[in-house]
This record gives C-alpha cells, structure tokens and sequence, in this order.
C-alpha cells in the first residue's frame, strides 16, 4: 500500500452534557490510501457519521474531539483554526452528504453554487468557473448540463440532485472525498449509477474515498477495504472480500448473516438479539459481549484491542487467545 493520504489516529470524541461526559468515538484508527475506497459500516449509532464529521471539521456543538490526531498527507487538521480548516474542507477534502437537499440552497441556482465553489477556491475567471461547473456536470451524468445548469435545485429529481452535489464535493479537485450515505435515498439503479461514479472518480483522479454507509451490498461493489465499527469503536477492518466472506469478529459475522444471499436457500436470515448500546451505557469489556453468542468470562472484563487477523485486523478476544496459543 501507497503512503496514506488520511491518517485517524486514537480519534476520540466526547459530548459533555449535564449529567457527564458521553464518549461517543474511542480510540479510532484508521488510514486510506490515495486511490483507495474504505468504506465504514455498522448499525445506526455506531459512530459512522461522527467519525465523517470529526474529519472534515464539522461536529455539532457541543461534541469535541478530546484526543487523538487527524492527518491529510501528514499535516495534522484536527487542531487547525475554523478559517483555516474551512479552506481544507473546500480544497482539499470534498464532502457528499446523504440529502442532497440540506447541501444545496434552494434560493441559488445549480450553476451559482458550483461557481462560487470554483472561484473561492481555484484562480479562475467567472467564465472559466461556469465552463468548470458545465464540464462536471457532465462528468456526473447530468444530461444536457450547459442548460440544467442555470436551474434550481427543485427543477431536478432526487438522484440528479445527489450528482450536483458530488460535482460540488469534485468542484476543486479534492484529495479526500468524505461521503456519508450518498445512495441511501435513491433507487438502486441510480445507486449503481451513483457508485460507478465514485469508483471513476478513484481512478481517473487519484482522490481517496471514505464512504459512510450500513448498506453491505454498497460496500460490496465500491469498496477496497471496510472498517466496521461499533459503539464508537473499530471492530474490524480489512480488505473487503475477507470481511464479507471470512469475517473474524463475531458482530461482522451477525451482519454478514443478515443479509440475504442469491445462491443458498435459506428459511429465515440470522439476526444480532439486541441493539446497540446507549452512549451512557455502553458495557464494561468488550461492548459487543450482552449480544454476542461466542462471549466468554475476559470478554465481560476486559476490552479488547485489535490485533491482526489474516490481512486484517480485529478487536476481539478469541483471536488474541489464538495468537497466545501459537506463541507458546
């Protein structure tokens, strides 16, 4: 693997309340690669947007990010003043949001926002700025773009507006594309479309993707490597085709089980007994342990690391047994 473009190191997050402090993301670690889709999963709650929003600057007061290092090609970001940060975030991390809607203004027309974008952050003319916007337009599969161009958000459909916003996320050619549920209101063949797309631009650009999703047939098809989180914490991550196919962390196993297969004849899918933990209530030891059906005495006691496990990496007991046995 190339040097990673983005680097999240012992990332946690906490929102201070009246009654304490709730930690809602605990020593997250994780990198990407330019050129390279991870993609993050989990149930809701789990902590996938918070840890988008920690990245691109942009957590709801009063959440804060109370340790931890943030790094885009190795300059640290998580420190930088709100100017500052809002520089980076046009520049050089383009962001995709799950409804188009809240990210563009209804009162603008499609064209205005993206040459405002082009012009705060590139050194180009007004001309110059509109032929850009028509050009990525088009590269979004907006058709007959030179025209729509000069419409309102309202005069398009959901999926057209979701690819404005990925033109507007692609406006300044940024190096890190935070996308958070971008497919998750569109129709499957605009889904396929949408991450067609997202894959493209990969490639073509070099930019590094992290896609925000709990849609596993998503990660399937966009993804190099998955990081599946819970309560806040990594459970696993590692190339897409082992988590799917050979998960090591007995919650990716329950997601995994829950999803119906095309090739085997089964009566009833598997299914995780309860919910995620409350953020004030997440559970000593292993916060996946009152759910999980291979728990054991150290799992209710001590809370597991990640330790490698084939090409990737797991935070739980079972493996850290093994690789004890094998030491000896």
């Amino acid at each position: 693997m190339s040097t990673p473009l983005l680097e999240v190191r012992h990332l946690r997050v906490e929102f201070p309340t009246r009654r304490g402090t709730l930690l809602a993301l605990d020593d997250i670690n994780f990198d990407i690669a330019p050129g390279e889709i991870l993609g993050v999963v989990g149930e809701s709650g789990a902590g996938k947007s918070l840890t988008g929003a920690a990245i691109i600057g942009l957590l709801d007061p009063p959440g804060r990010i109370a340790s931890g290092e943030i790094l885009l090609e190795g300059q640290r970001i998580d420190n930088l003043p709100y100017e500052q940060m809002r520089k980076i975030r046009g520049r050089q991390i383009g962001a995709i949001f799950q409804d188009p809607l809240t990210s563009l203004n209804p009162l603008y027309t499609v064209g205005q926002q993206l040459i405002e974008t082009i012009t705060t952050h590139l050194d180009l003319s007004q001309a110059q700025a509109r032929a850009r916007a028509i050009d990525l337009l088009e590269q979004t599969g907006i058709p007959a773009a030179a025209e729509r161009i000069d419409q309102y958000p309202h005069q398009f459909s959901g999926g057209m507006r979701q690819r404005v916003v990925i033109a507007l996320a692609l406006a300044a050619s940024p190096k890190l594309i935070v996308a958070d549920e971008p497919t998750t209101a569109l129709d499957v063949s605009i889904q396929a479309q949408i991450i067609s797309l997202l894959k493209r631009i990969c490639k073509e650009q070099g930019a590094a993707v992290m896609l925000v999703t709990h849609d596993m047939g998503v990660i399937a098809e966009t993804c190099d490597r998955v990081a599946v989180l819970y309560a806040g914490r990594v459970a696993e991550i590692g190339p897409v085709h082992d988590v799917i196919h050979k998960p090591a962390h007995p919650y990716t196993a329950g997601l995994m089980g829950s999803i119906p297969a095309m090739d085997e004849d089964r009566e009833r899918l598997l299914q995780i007994d309860g919910a995620m933990p409350r953020l004030n209530a997440i559970p000593k030891g292993c916060a996946f342990n009152p759910r999980c059906t291979q728990v054991f005495d150290r799992c209710r006691s001590e809370r597991p690391e990640l330790v490698p496990v084939g090409a990737g990496r797991a935070a739980c007991w079972l493996h850290a047994a093994t690789q004890a046995e094998a030491a000896r």
